[in-house]
């Protein structure tokens, strides 16, 4: 199934009906500022397990996705230094490795120490993410081999995925450029890959 929201605006009847397929254990393709990506509850158990199916079991690059940056702070361990640097930069297309916080279920660390977290900018994921309560358990769509509009065209994006997640969120096109990722878990940050964000530091 797909449904249309619209950046500007999102219908916020369309948004509670999509924050309720991921309370009920579903996974959903939705808009991000960066590649259009998976997402489920941090808090389905069921749903983390079938999103790490699709994106193959030893895929590594799952992030939370929150709604603020109280909410990361919730889930992961940010000190003053941290949160200066994540509030100068959030919402943007960024995703910052921070220690996790005992709040993180331990089927979505599998015996790492550390998580990815990001606040786009982008106000239907933001809508999506706020109205469900808990952070969304993410990952892009995009794969190596990928054609350019299998991940940034919707439509397309339901055709090739449309038959193992619950819903589409068609935001319009999306962009083929993955977040800077940005490693604050060690003694200094370390950017790990350039992406759609500049860092300021």
């Amino acid at each position: 199934m797909i449904v249309k929201l619209y950046p500007q605006n999102p219908n916020e009847r369309v948004v509670a009906q999509v924050a309720d397929v991921l309370r009920h254990d579903g996974v959903i393709v939705y808009p991000t500022d960066g590649v259009y990506a998976f997402g489920c509850s941090l808090h389905s158990t069921k749903a983390v397990e079938r999103l790490k199916t699709i994106k193959g079991k030893k895929e590594s690059g799952f992030t939370l996705l929150c709604h603020d940056l109280s909410n990361i702070a919730d889930y992961a361990r940010v000190d003053n230094a941290t949160f200066k640097l994540l509030k100068r930069n959030l919402p943007g297309p960024f995703t910052f490795v921070l220690k996790a916080s005992s709040k993180v279920p331990d089927k979505v660390l599998e015996r790492r120490k550390t998580i990815g977290v990001r606040v786009p900018d982008n106000a239907i994921a933001l809508a999506i993410v706020r109205e469900l309560g808990v952070p969304m358990f993410t990952s892009s769509v995009r794969e190596t081999d990928d054609v350019v509009e299998y991940t940034t065209d919707p439509e397309l994006i339901a055709e090739k995925w449309g038959a193992v997640v619950d819903l589409v969120v068609d935001g319009g096109y999306g962009m083929n450029v993955p977040t800077t990722l940005v490693d604050l878990s060690g003694d200094e940050p370390e950017i790990l890959r350039e992406g759609g964000g500049e860092l300021r530091w």
